[in-house]
């Protein structure tokens, strides 16, 4: 079952910041995951959310998720973004797919 990690980032070194982009897409990869969005335009339709740089990567489960998140792949990166943001970020399972023959 997929697996989605969310993640509102205010980014508060612009520098650093570009640094991070450019070193976490190939860690992600890595553990087969993809961006679904990653900073593009975002609209609050209802309520008080207030999103910055808006983040959405699809896993293949949460176990890939996790597995990519304490990586040491992972780790030179994540280090990275925290001096350069504060974020938000929560890992959320998808739905199952409907079981074979199911209507």
């Amino acid at each position: 079952m997929a697996a989605y990690l969310i993640v509102n980032v205010t980014v508060t070194d612009p520098e650093r910041y570009a640094e991070y982009v450019k070193a976490v897409p190939a860690t992600i990869t890595k553990y087969g995951g993809r961006f679904l969005t990653r900073g593009g335009r975002v609209e609050v339709l209802e309520g008080t959310f207030t999103p910055r740089r808006f983040v959405i990567v699809e896993f293949d489960s949460i176990e890939r998720a996790r597995a990519w998140w304490e990586s040491d792949d992972y780790k030179g990166p994540m280090e990275l973004r925290r001096s350069a943001s504060v974020a938000d970020i929560i890992l959320v399972e998808g739905i199952a797919p409907p079981a074979a023959g199911a209507s």
